[in-house]
């Protein structure tokens, strides 16, 4: 079989969040910024190749958000098969974890932190290092591709930017628990490029894609000020994606799939005591 079942990718995934709640702060803060840089990676590929067709945009704008989230999903291949951190995706896998008992919500807490913190400065080194000073999007047509990219992302209230968030991170949790689920690196591949695919294309927020996307755009002169790029998108992306990955995937996949068998070990210990 080339594929795990539902109860064996919760054991996976729980073997995983275990071996993330050991890592040590410095480990996160590295592999963090690793995975901030990959997702970075994956958005700039899909700034160039979406944002460098706009006469497509134009008259066929579905076939250019497409190739914005066919491309896009390198960022997350990178991170789970080279090995990184990344912020949301642990939202779904340490809440496993924590509901399952096998590690404290202190392990949770900091996976999060330090992960989230990894994945800024990743993030922002990409914007402006790998971005901004090799002139990769100096060209018009990327350079307004980016701009209006961020300008976009700052112009939604906080509930469409929440709700937005809450699809992606669902999609990507679900993305990363395919991963899970194959035997093999194509497998890991399919399994993980089709839901960030959608989730780029509908134009949903992913707030480490964001912690690239609009500093690289304030780098390169988007009229972004730091503080609404982070009133008005960090902070209700960051919470719709903890709220996407941590109750519609890991708590869901919890209750139908862990939560069944600790609570019939529970009935059978209490039987036994009875009967002592």
């Amino acid at each position: 079989m080339g594929y795990s079942s539902p109860k064996d990718i919760l054991s996976n995934i729980r073997n995983g969040a275990l071996q993330k709640g050991g890592m040590s702060v410095q480990q996160l803060l590295v592999f963090g910024f690793l995975g901030g840089a990959y997702v970075a990676f994956g958005f700039l590929l899909a700034i160039v190749v979406g944002g460098g067709m706009p006469g497509i945009a134009a008259e066929n704008p579905g076939l250019a958000k497409f190739a914005m989230g066919a491309v896009f999903p390198v960022g997350l291949i990178l991170c789970i098969i080279a090995g990184a951190e990344l912020f949301t995706s642990s939202t779904a896998v340490m809440t496993v974890s924590v509901l399952s008992r096998d590690q404290k919500i202190s392990k949770l807490g900091k996976v999060w932190v330090f992960g989230y913190l990894g994945n800024f400065i990743g993030s922002l080194f990409v914007a402006y290092f790998i971005t901004t000073l090799t002139g990769v999007v100096d060209g018009q047509v990327f350079h307004d591709a980016l701009l209006n990219v961020a300008h976009h992302k700052v112009g939604n209230p906080f509930y469409k930017t929440f709700f937005k968030a809450v699809g992606a991170n669902w999609l990507v949790c679900l993305a990363a628990w395919q991963a899970y689920a194959a035997k093999d690196v194509m497998g890991k591949v399919i399994g993980i490029w089709f839901p960030v695919m959608t989730f780029v294309t509908f134009g949903f927020e992913h707030c480490i894609a964001n912690m690239y996307v609009i500093p690289a755009a304030i780098f390169n002169g988007a009229d972004i000020a730091w503080s609404d790029f982070i009133i008005t998108n960090l902070i209700p992306a960051t919470l719709g994606n903890i709220a996407g990955g941590a109750f519609f995937v890991g708590t869901i996949y919890w209750w139908m799939f862990v939560k069944p068998d600790a609570d019939k070990q529970e009935k059978q210990i209490e039987e036994e005591l009875i009967k002592q």
